[in-house]
């Protein structure tokens, strides 16, 4: 940057110091060869430092990711390309946040692509760099300095104190950061600017591209922001209710007692959108009473258990969500037709062989670390009422840091920024209700739901859970084409699993629209159906 501005001082013209003499800024898609694998002279972000910059060249061939939620993974068939790694630091502050820069060096597209991250991960370890380069992108991605997928013991200082400097960073901080940075690699590795940027991620990732178009709508030209984890504050604790539910209770049912209620609502309103497909169009419009189910008999590992009563409570109030002692909903509850087994897990206890609550370890940490700010905190003692106290308690110190929840766009629509997001109704970790009620919010802002949709367009998938859509890259192509060329998506084709797992094809409708069977044909066949207003919104 620094060369930039003497070369613009001494006269140079901008194009050639930004492209080198006689290089012209190539379109978006024309492949670019680059030779070689040095470190890129990058100027701080405003209020970093650059600690090192590094650069090592791949060959092409497999790439080994060591760390993914599913273990270790061999990725093959990954083009040669340079690894930039850029670590920033805060002066006072003591953190140390990683960028790291994937530079395709034989067929880039001239575009960057800029990947979030999972849970309390703030960027990628390079599965969805390398899917990334594969596809032509100079992939980016930080870790803000901060832990891995489950890993919250960054959260504390010594004193015991929130660490608001590591906080900032995995709030949105370095994910700006990264943009800048990112941008600067690739105009002094390939002798010229990315003609388009654009950021993809899911879950966290989600909720940081939402970060982006409320904070720092000049990043990027369009984002790709599923299942968001926005509303962090809130939707963290929530997602506890299922077992402060159960230890009220002392009912732990098993994943399979579990999968009989959801199969059971499942087949009572798998019709309400006028066809039987195993697929729930929208989960608020199933009335299903759990109590139907109590004195039924499943199998379940070879032996024959009855539902009970308290069973049938236990899954009714996960199904409400959260509720004050005077009845006030806090969040919404876990959807009809999603597995209850991750937030409702439960276990056998060693020492009195009976069965206990699991927590998932997502809103655990959350609660212990940063709400209670005590680590070794035992969530299984909270009660309604102390539930209650930390949502208000994480609303209230933490909804300006992480909540992500702003629906003022006008930012970056005013930037030309496109933001698309894909959901499934059958997300229990983020309920897709959070997500629709920040997409009403944001209309009611902005003038309505025709001229959100100029700029940000929701699709909910039926049927899908927490990340797991089947679009073939599909959201993607979508939204470059509505970025680069003007194309708004009115639907988004996919594959979707029924209830029985059978895959079938289906073309998203743009939210408030939703899929509806025409009355013939093939229900596998994504002709068979049509967009429509939703029953209930």
């Amino acid at each position: 940057m620094k060369r930039l501005l003497t070369a613009l001082a001494a006269g140079a013209p901008l194009a050639a110091v930004l492209y080198g003499p006689g290089v012209p800024p190539a379109a978006a898609g024309a492949a670019v060869a680059v030779h070689g694998c040095t470190s890129a002279e990058v100027e701080a972000p405003a209020g970093t430092r650059i600690e090192s910059v590094t650069a090592v060249a791949h060959p092409a061939g497999t790439v080994d990711v060591p760390l993914t939620p599913a273990g270790p993974v061999r990725i093959p068939d990954v083009p040669a390309f340079c690894d930039v790694t850029v670590t920033l630091t805060h002066p006072g502050q003591g953190d140390h946040a990683k960028v790291r820069v994937w530079l395709p060096q034989e067929t880039w597209n001239g575009r960057l692509e800029t990947v979030g991250g999972l849970a309390y991960a703030a960027g990628d370890y390079g599965s969805a760099l390398a899917a990334a380069v594969k596809n032509g992108y100079a992939a980016a991605t930080t870790d803000a300095g901060v832990g891995t997928y489950v890993d919250t013991s960054w959260a504390l200082q010594g004193d015991g104190q929130v660490d608001t400097a590591l906080l900032d960073n995995f709030a949105s901080r370095s994910e700006h950061e990264a943009a800048v940075v990112a941008k600067e690699v690739i105009a002094a590795h390939y002798h010229r600017a990315a003609s388009y940027a654009y950021f993809t991620g899911c879950s966290t990732g989600g909720r940081q591209g939402y970060a982006e178009a409320q904070k720092y709508p000049d990043d990027y030209n369009g984002i790709l922001a599923n299942a968001p984890a926005v509303n962090w504050p809130r939707f963290e604790v929530a997602t506890l209710w299922p077992q402060v539910v159960m230890n009220e209770a002392k009912t732990y049912p098993t994943a399979c007692e579990f999968k009989a209620f959801t199969d059971a609502a499942v087949q009572a309103c798998d019709g309400q959108d006028g066809v039987e497909d195993g697929l729930l169009t929208d989960p608020d419009e199933c009335g299903y009473d759990p109590r139907r189910l109590i004195g039924t008999t499943v199998e379940c590992d070879g032996t024959q258990v009855t539902i009970t009563a308290a069973d049938a409570e236990v899954v009714r109030r996960i199904w409400d969500g959260p509720r004050t002692a005077s009845g006030e909903k806090l969040w919404p509850g876990v959807p009809i037709g999603a597995d209850l087994s991750g937030l409702a897990g439960t276990r056998v206890d060693p020492a009195t062989g009976g069965r206990v609550g699991a927590p998932f370890p997502v809103p655990a940490g959350w609660v212990t670390s940063w709400v209670k700010k005590q680590p070794a905190f035992d969530v299984s003692t909270v009660t309604s009422a102390q539930f209650v106290q930390l949502f208000r308690q994480s609303e209230a110190e933490y909804d300006k840091i992480i909540g992500t929840d702003s629906p003022d766009l006008s930012a970056f629509r005013k930037a030309g920024g496109k933001l698309l997001t894909w959901q499934g109704t059958a997300d229990q970790y983020i309920p897709a209700d959070g997500t629709v009620q920040y997409r009403e919010r944001v209309d009611r802002r902005m003038g309505g739901s025709k001229k959100v949709d100029g700029f940000y367009r929701l699709f909910l998938a039926p049927g899908t859970a927490h990340c797991g859509l089947d679009s073939q890259g599909q959201d993607l192509a979508a939204l470059t084409a509505w970025v680069e060329h003007g194309n708004a998506p009115q639907t988004l084709p996919v594959t979707l699993t029924t209830a029985s797992g059978r895959t079938v094809g289906r073309d998203l409708c743009a939210y408030p629209m939703v899929s509806r069977y025409k009355g013939h044909g093939d229900v596998a066949d994504a002709s068979s159906f049509r967009c429509a207003p939703a029953a209930r919104r």
